[in-house]
């Protein structure tokens, strides 16, 4: 076998593995404050997530094109150079999903691509000015864009139903929410698979298998990709959903609804320019916006703190990663430096894997008691934390 084509392969591999953990640790983005507010059972919500991840995901193909070719120079990139950029966003995804942070799987995977690109070539192979406009702009402005959006839509329904008996405006919004949700993972596909799409086409144009004048990758990477996101997502990624959804607010249906329509409508528009946006980021600010908007609502800022210190060093830790990973495989080169570079990979995914299993949480103990941190009170019985969770046993979920 042609060692191009066997690096190919590994390139392929990991970037499928980065779009499986992409899923998983993306799902509370949709489904964290439905699973919480009761409006769907755990379950329910992912499977319902990963078909609608499936769908969006090929709904469109210009957040691709713009990893493809709006952030670093394409005739500077290798083979390796992509393998190494996406064991950055693999790791730190992983490492994020272990401690229930919420951080971006955008910014991971752009940050290991650049470190990758700064070894490789210095600051010259990199689109400084497309790192800018697409990445660092949009992550700025969307969850105060988000947060502010969600914040008056929470306010304007709670004052449209402030003469409604609670238990009506809990069961009609609690059936609204589904509707959101559904709305947030369509376009959450429509965003995020996009981006493994853009990294495999990148490196089909290293090897030459396409040409750099292509608009949009070969149907088989589409599809590939829609299959890995809608695997990830159906697998859940509980400790992400119990930080989103019991960590930060108390989240009632109209709060959901709120979130996730806020959320939903501004990751479409991302999309439909090609910004490659975080959904995470998105979610997170609709969150918060929902907490503010309700009278009375606790926010829990030193959550959202933490989570806000990991989102300032997910492009930096992504990209040291991304560096030291290529300079590993390329100064051993290659067959050898191939084989070593993955065999690391697998051992560190393997080792964050176990370490998770020391506090597993799943469906069965995400909606527990937030008690000041992720594993705190899994192992409890649950309890009902929410006000309306009276009504809630009068409605089942779906």
């Amino acid at each position: 076998m042609d060692f191009q084509f066997f690096l190919l392969i590994i390139v392929v591999m990991t970037a499928l593995a980065f779009d499986f953990t992409n899923g998983f640790h993306d799902t509370g983005n949709a489904m964290a404050t439905s699973i919480a507010s009761g409006a769907l059972k755990p379950k329910v919500a992912v499977s319902m997530s990963a078909v609608l991840n499936l769908v969006g995901a090929f709904l469109s193909t210009a957040v691709a094109a713009t990893i493809a070719k709006g952030l670093v120079d394409a005739n500077l990139v290798s083979l390796e150079l992509v393998f190494a950029g996406l064991v950055g966003g693999v790791v730190w995804n992983l490492l994020t999903w272990l401690l229930g942070i919420p951080s971006s799987s955008s910014h991971a995977l752009i940050g290991g691509i650049i470190g990758a690109m700064l070894a490789a070539a210095g600051i010259s192979g990199v689109l400084w000015q497309g790192v800018v406009r697409t990445v660092i702009v949009p992550a700025m402005m969307a969850p105060f864009i988000a947060g502010l959006v969600a914040c008056v839509g929470t306010w304007l329904v709670y004052r449209s139903v402030r003469k409604v008996p609670e238990e009506r405006t809990n069961t009609g919004f609690r059936y609204g929410q589904i509707g959101s949700a559904a709305l947030v993972s369509l376009a959450h596909g429509t965003n995020d698979a996009q981006k493994t799409m853009g990294v495999i086409f990148l490196a089909l144009i290293s090897y030459g298998a396409v040409s750099s004048d292509d608009h949009m990758p070969p149907f088989w990477v589409i599809a590939s990709c829609a299959f890995a996101i809608a695997l990830g997502t159906y697998l859940g990624g509980w400790r992400i959903i119990r930080t989103l959804g019991k960590g930060l607010v108390e989240i009632e249906s109209p709060q959901g609804m709120s979130a996730e329509t806020s959320s939903a409508a501004i990751i479409l528009l991302s999309s439909h320019f090609g910004y490659s946006l975080s959904t995470t980021h998105v979610a997170t600010g609709s969150i918060l916006g929902s907490g503010v908007g309700k009278p009375g609502a606790e926010v829990r800022w030193n959550v959202a703190a933490r989570m806000a210190v990991a989102w300032l060093v997910t492009l930096p830790a992504a990209a040291l990663v991304g560096a030291l990973t290529y300079g590993v495989v390329h100064g051993i080169g290659g067959w050898v430096g191939a084989i070593v570079g993955f065999s690391g990979l697998i051992a560190v995914s393997a080792a964050i894997y176990l370490q998770s299993r020391k506090t597993k949480i799943d469906h069965n103990n995400v909606n527990n008691e937030w008690k000041g941190d992720l594993t705190t009170g899994v192992n409890d019985d649950p309890e009902p934390t929410s006000p309306n969770k009276a009504t809630q046993a009068e409605t089942p979920a779906v």
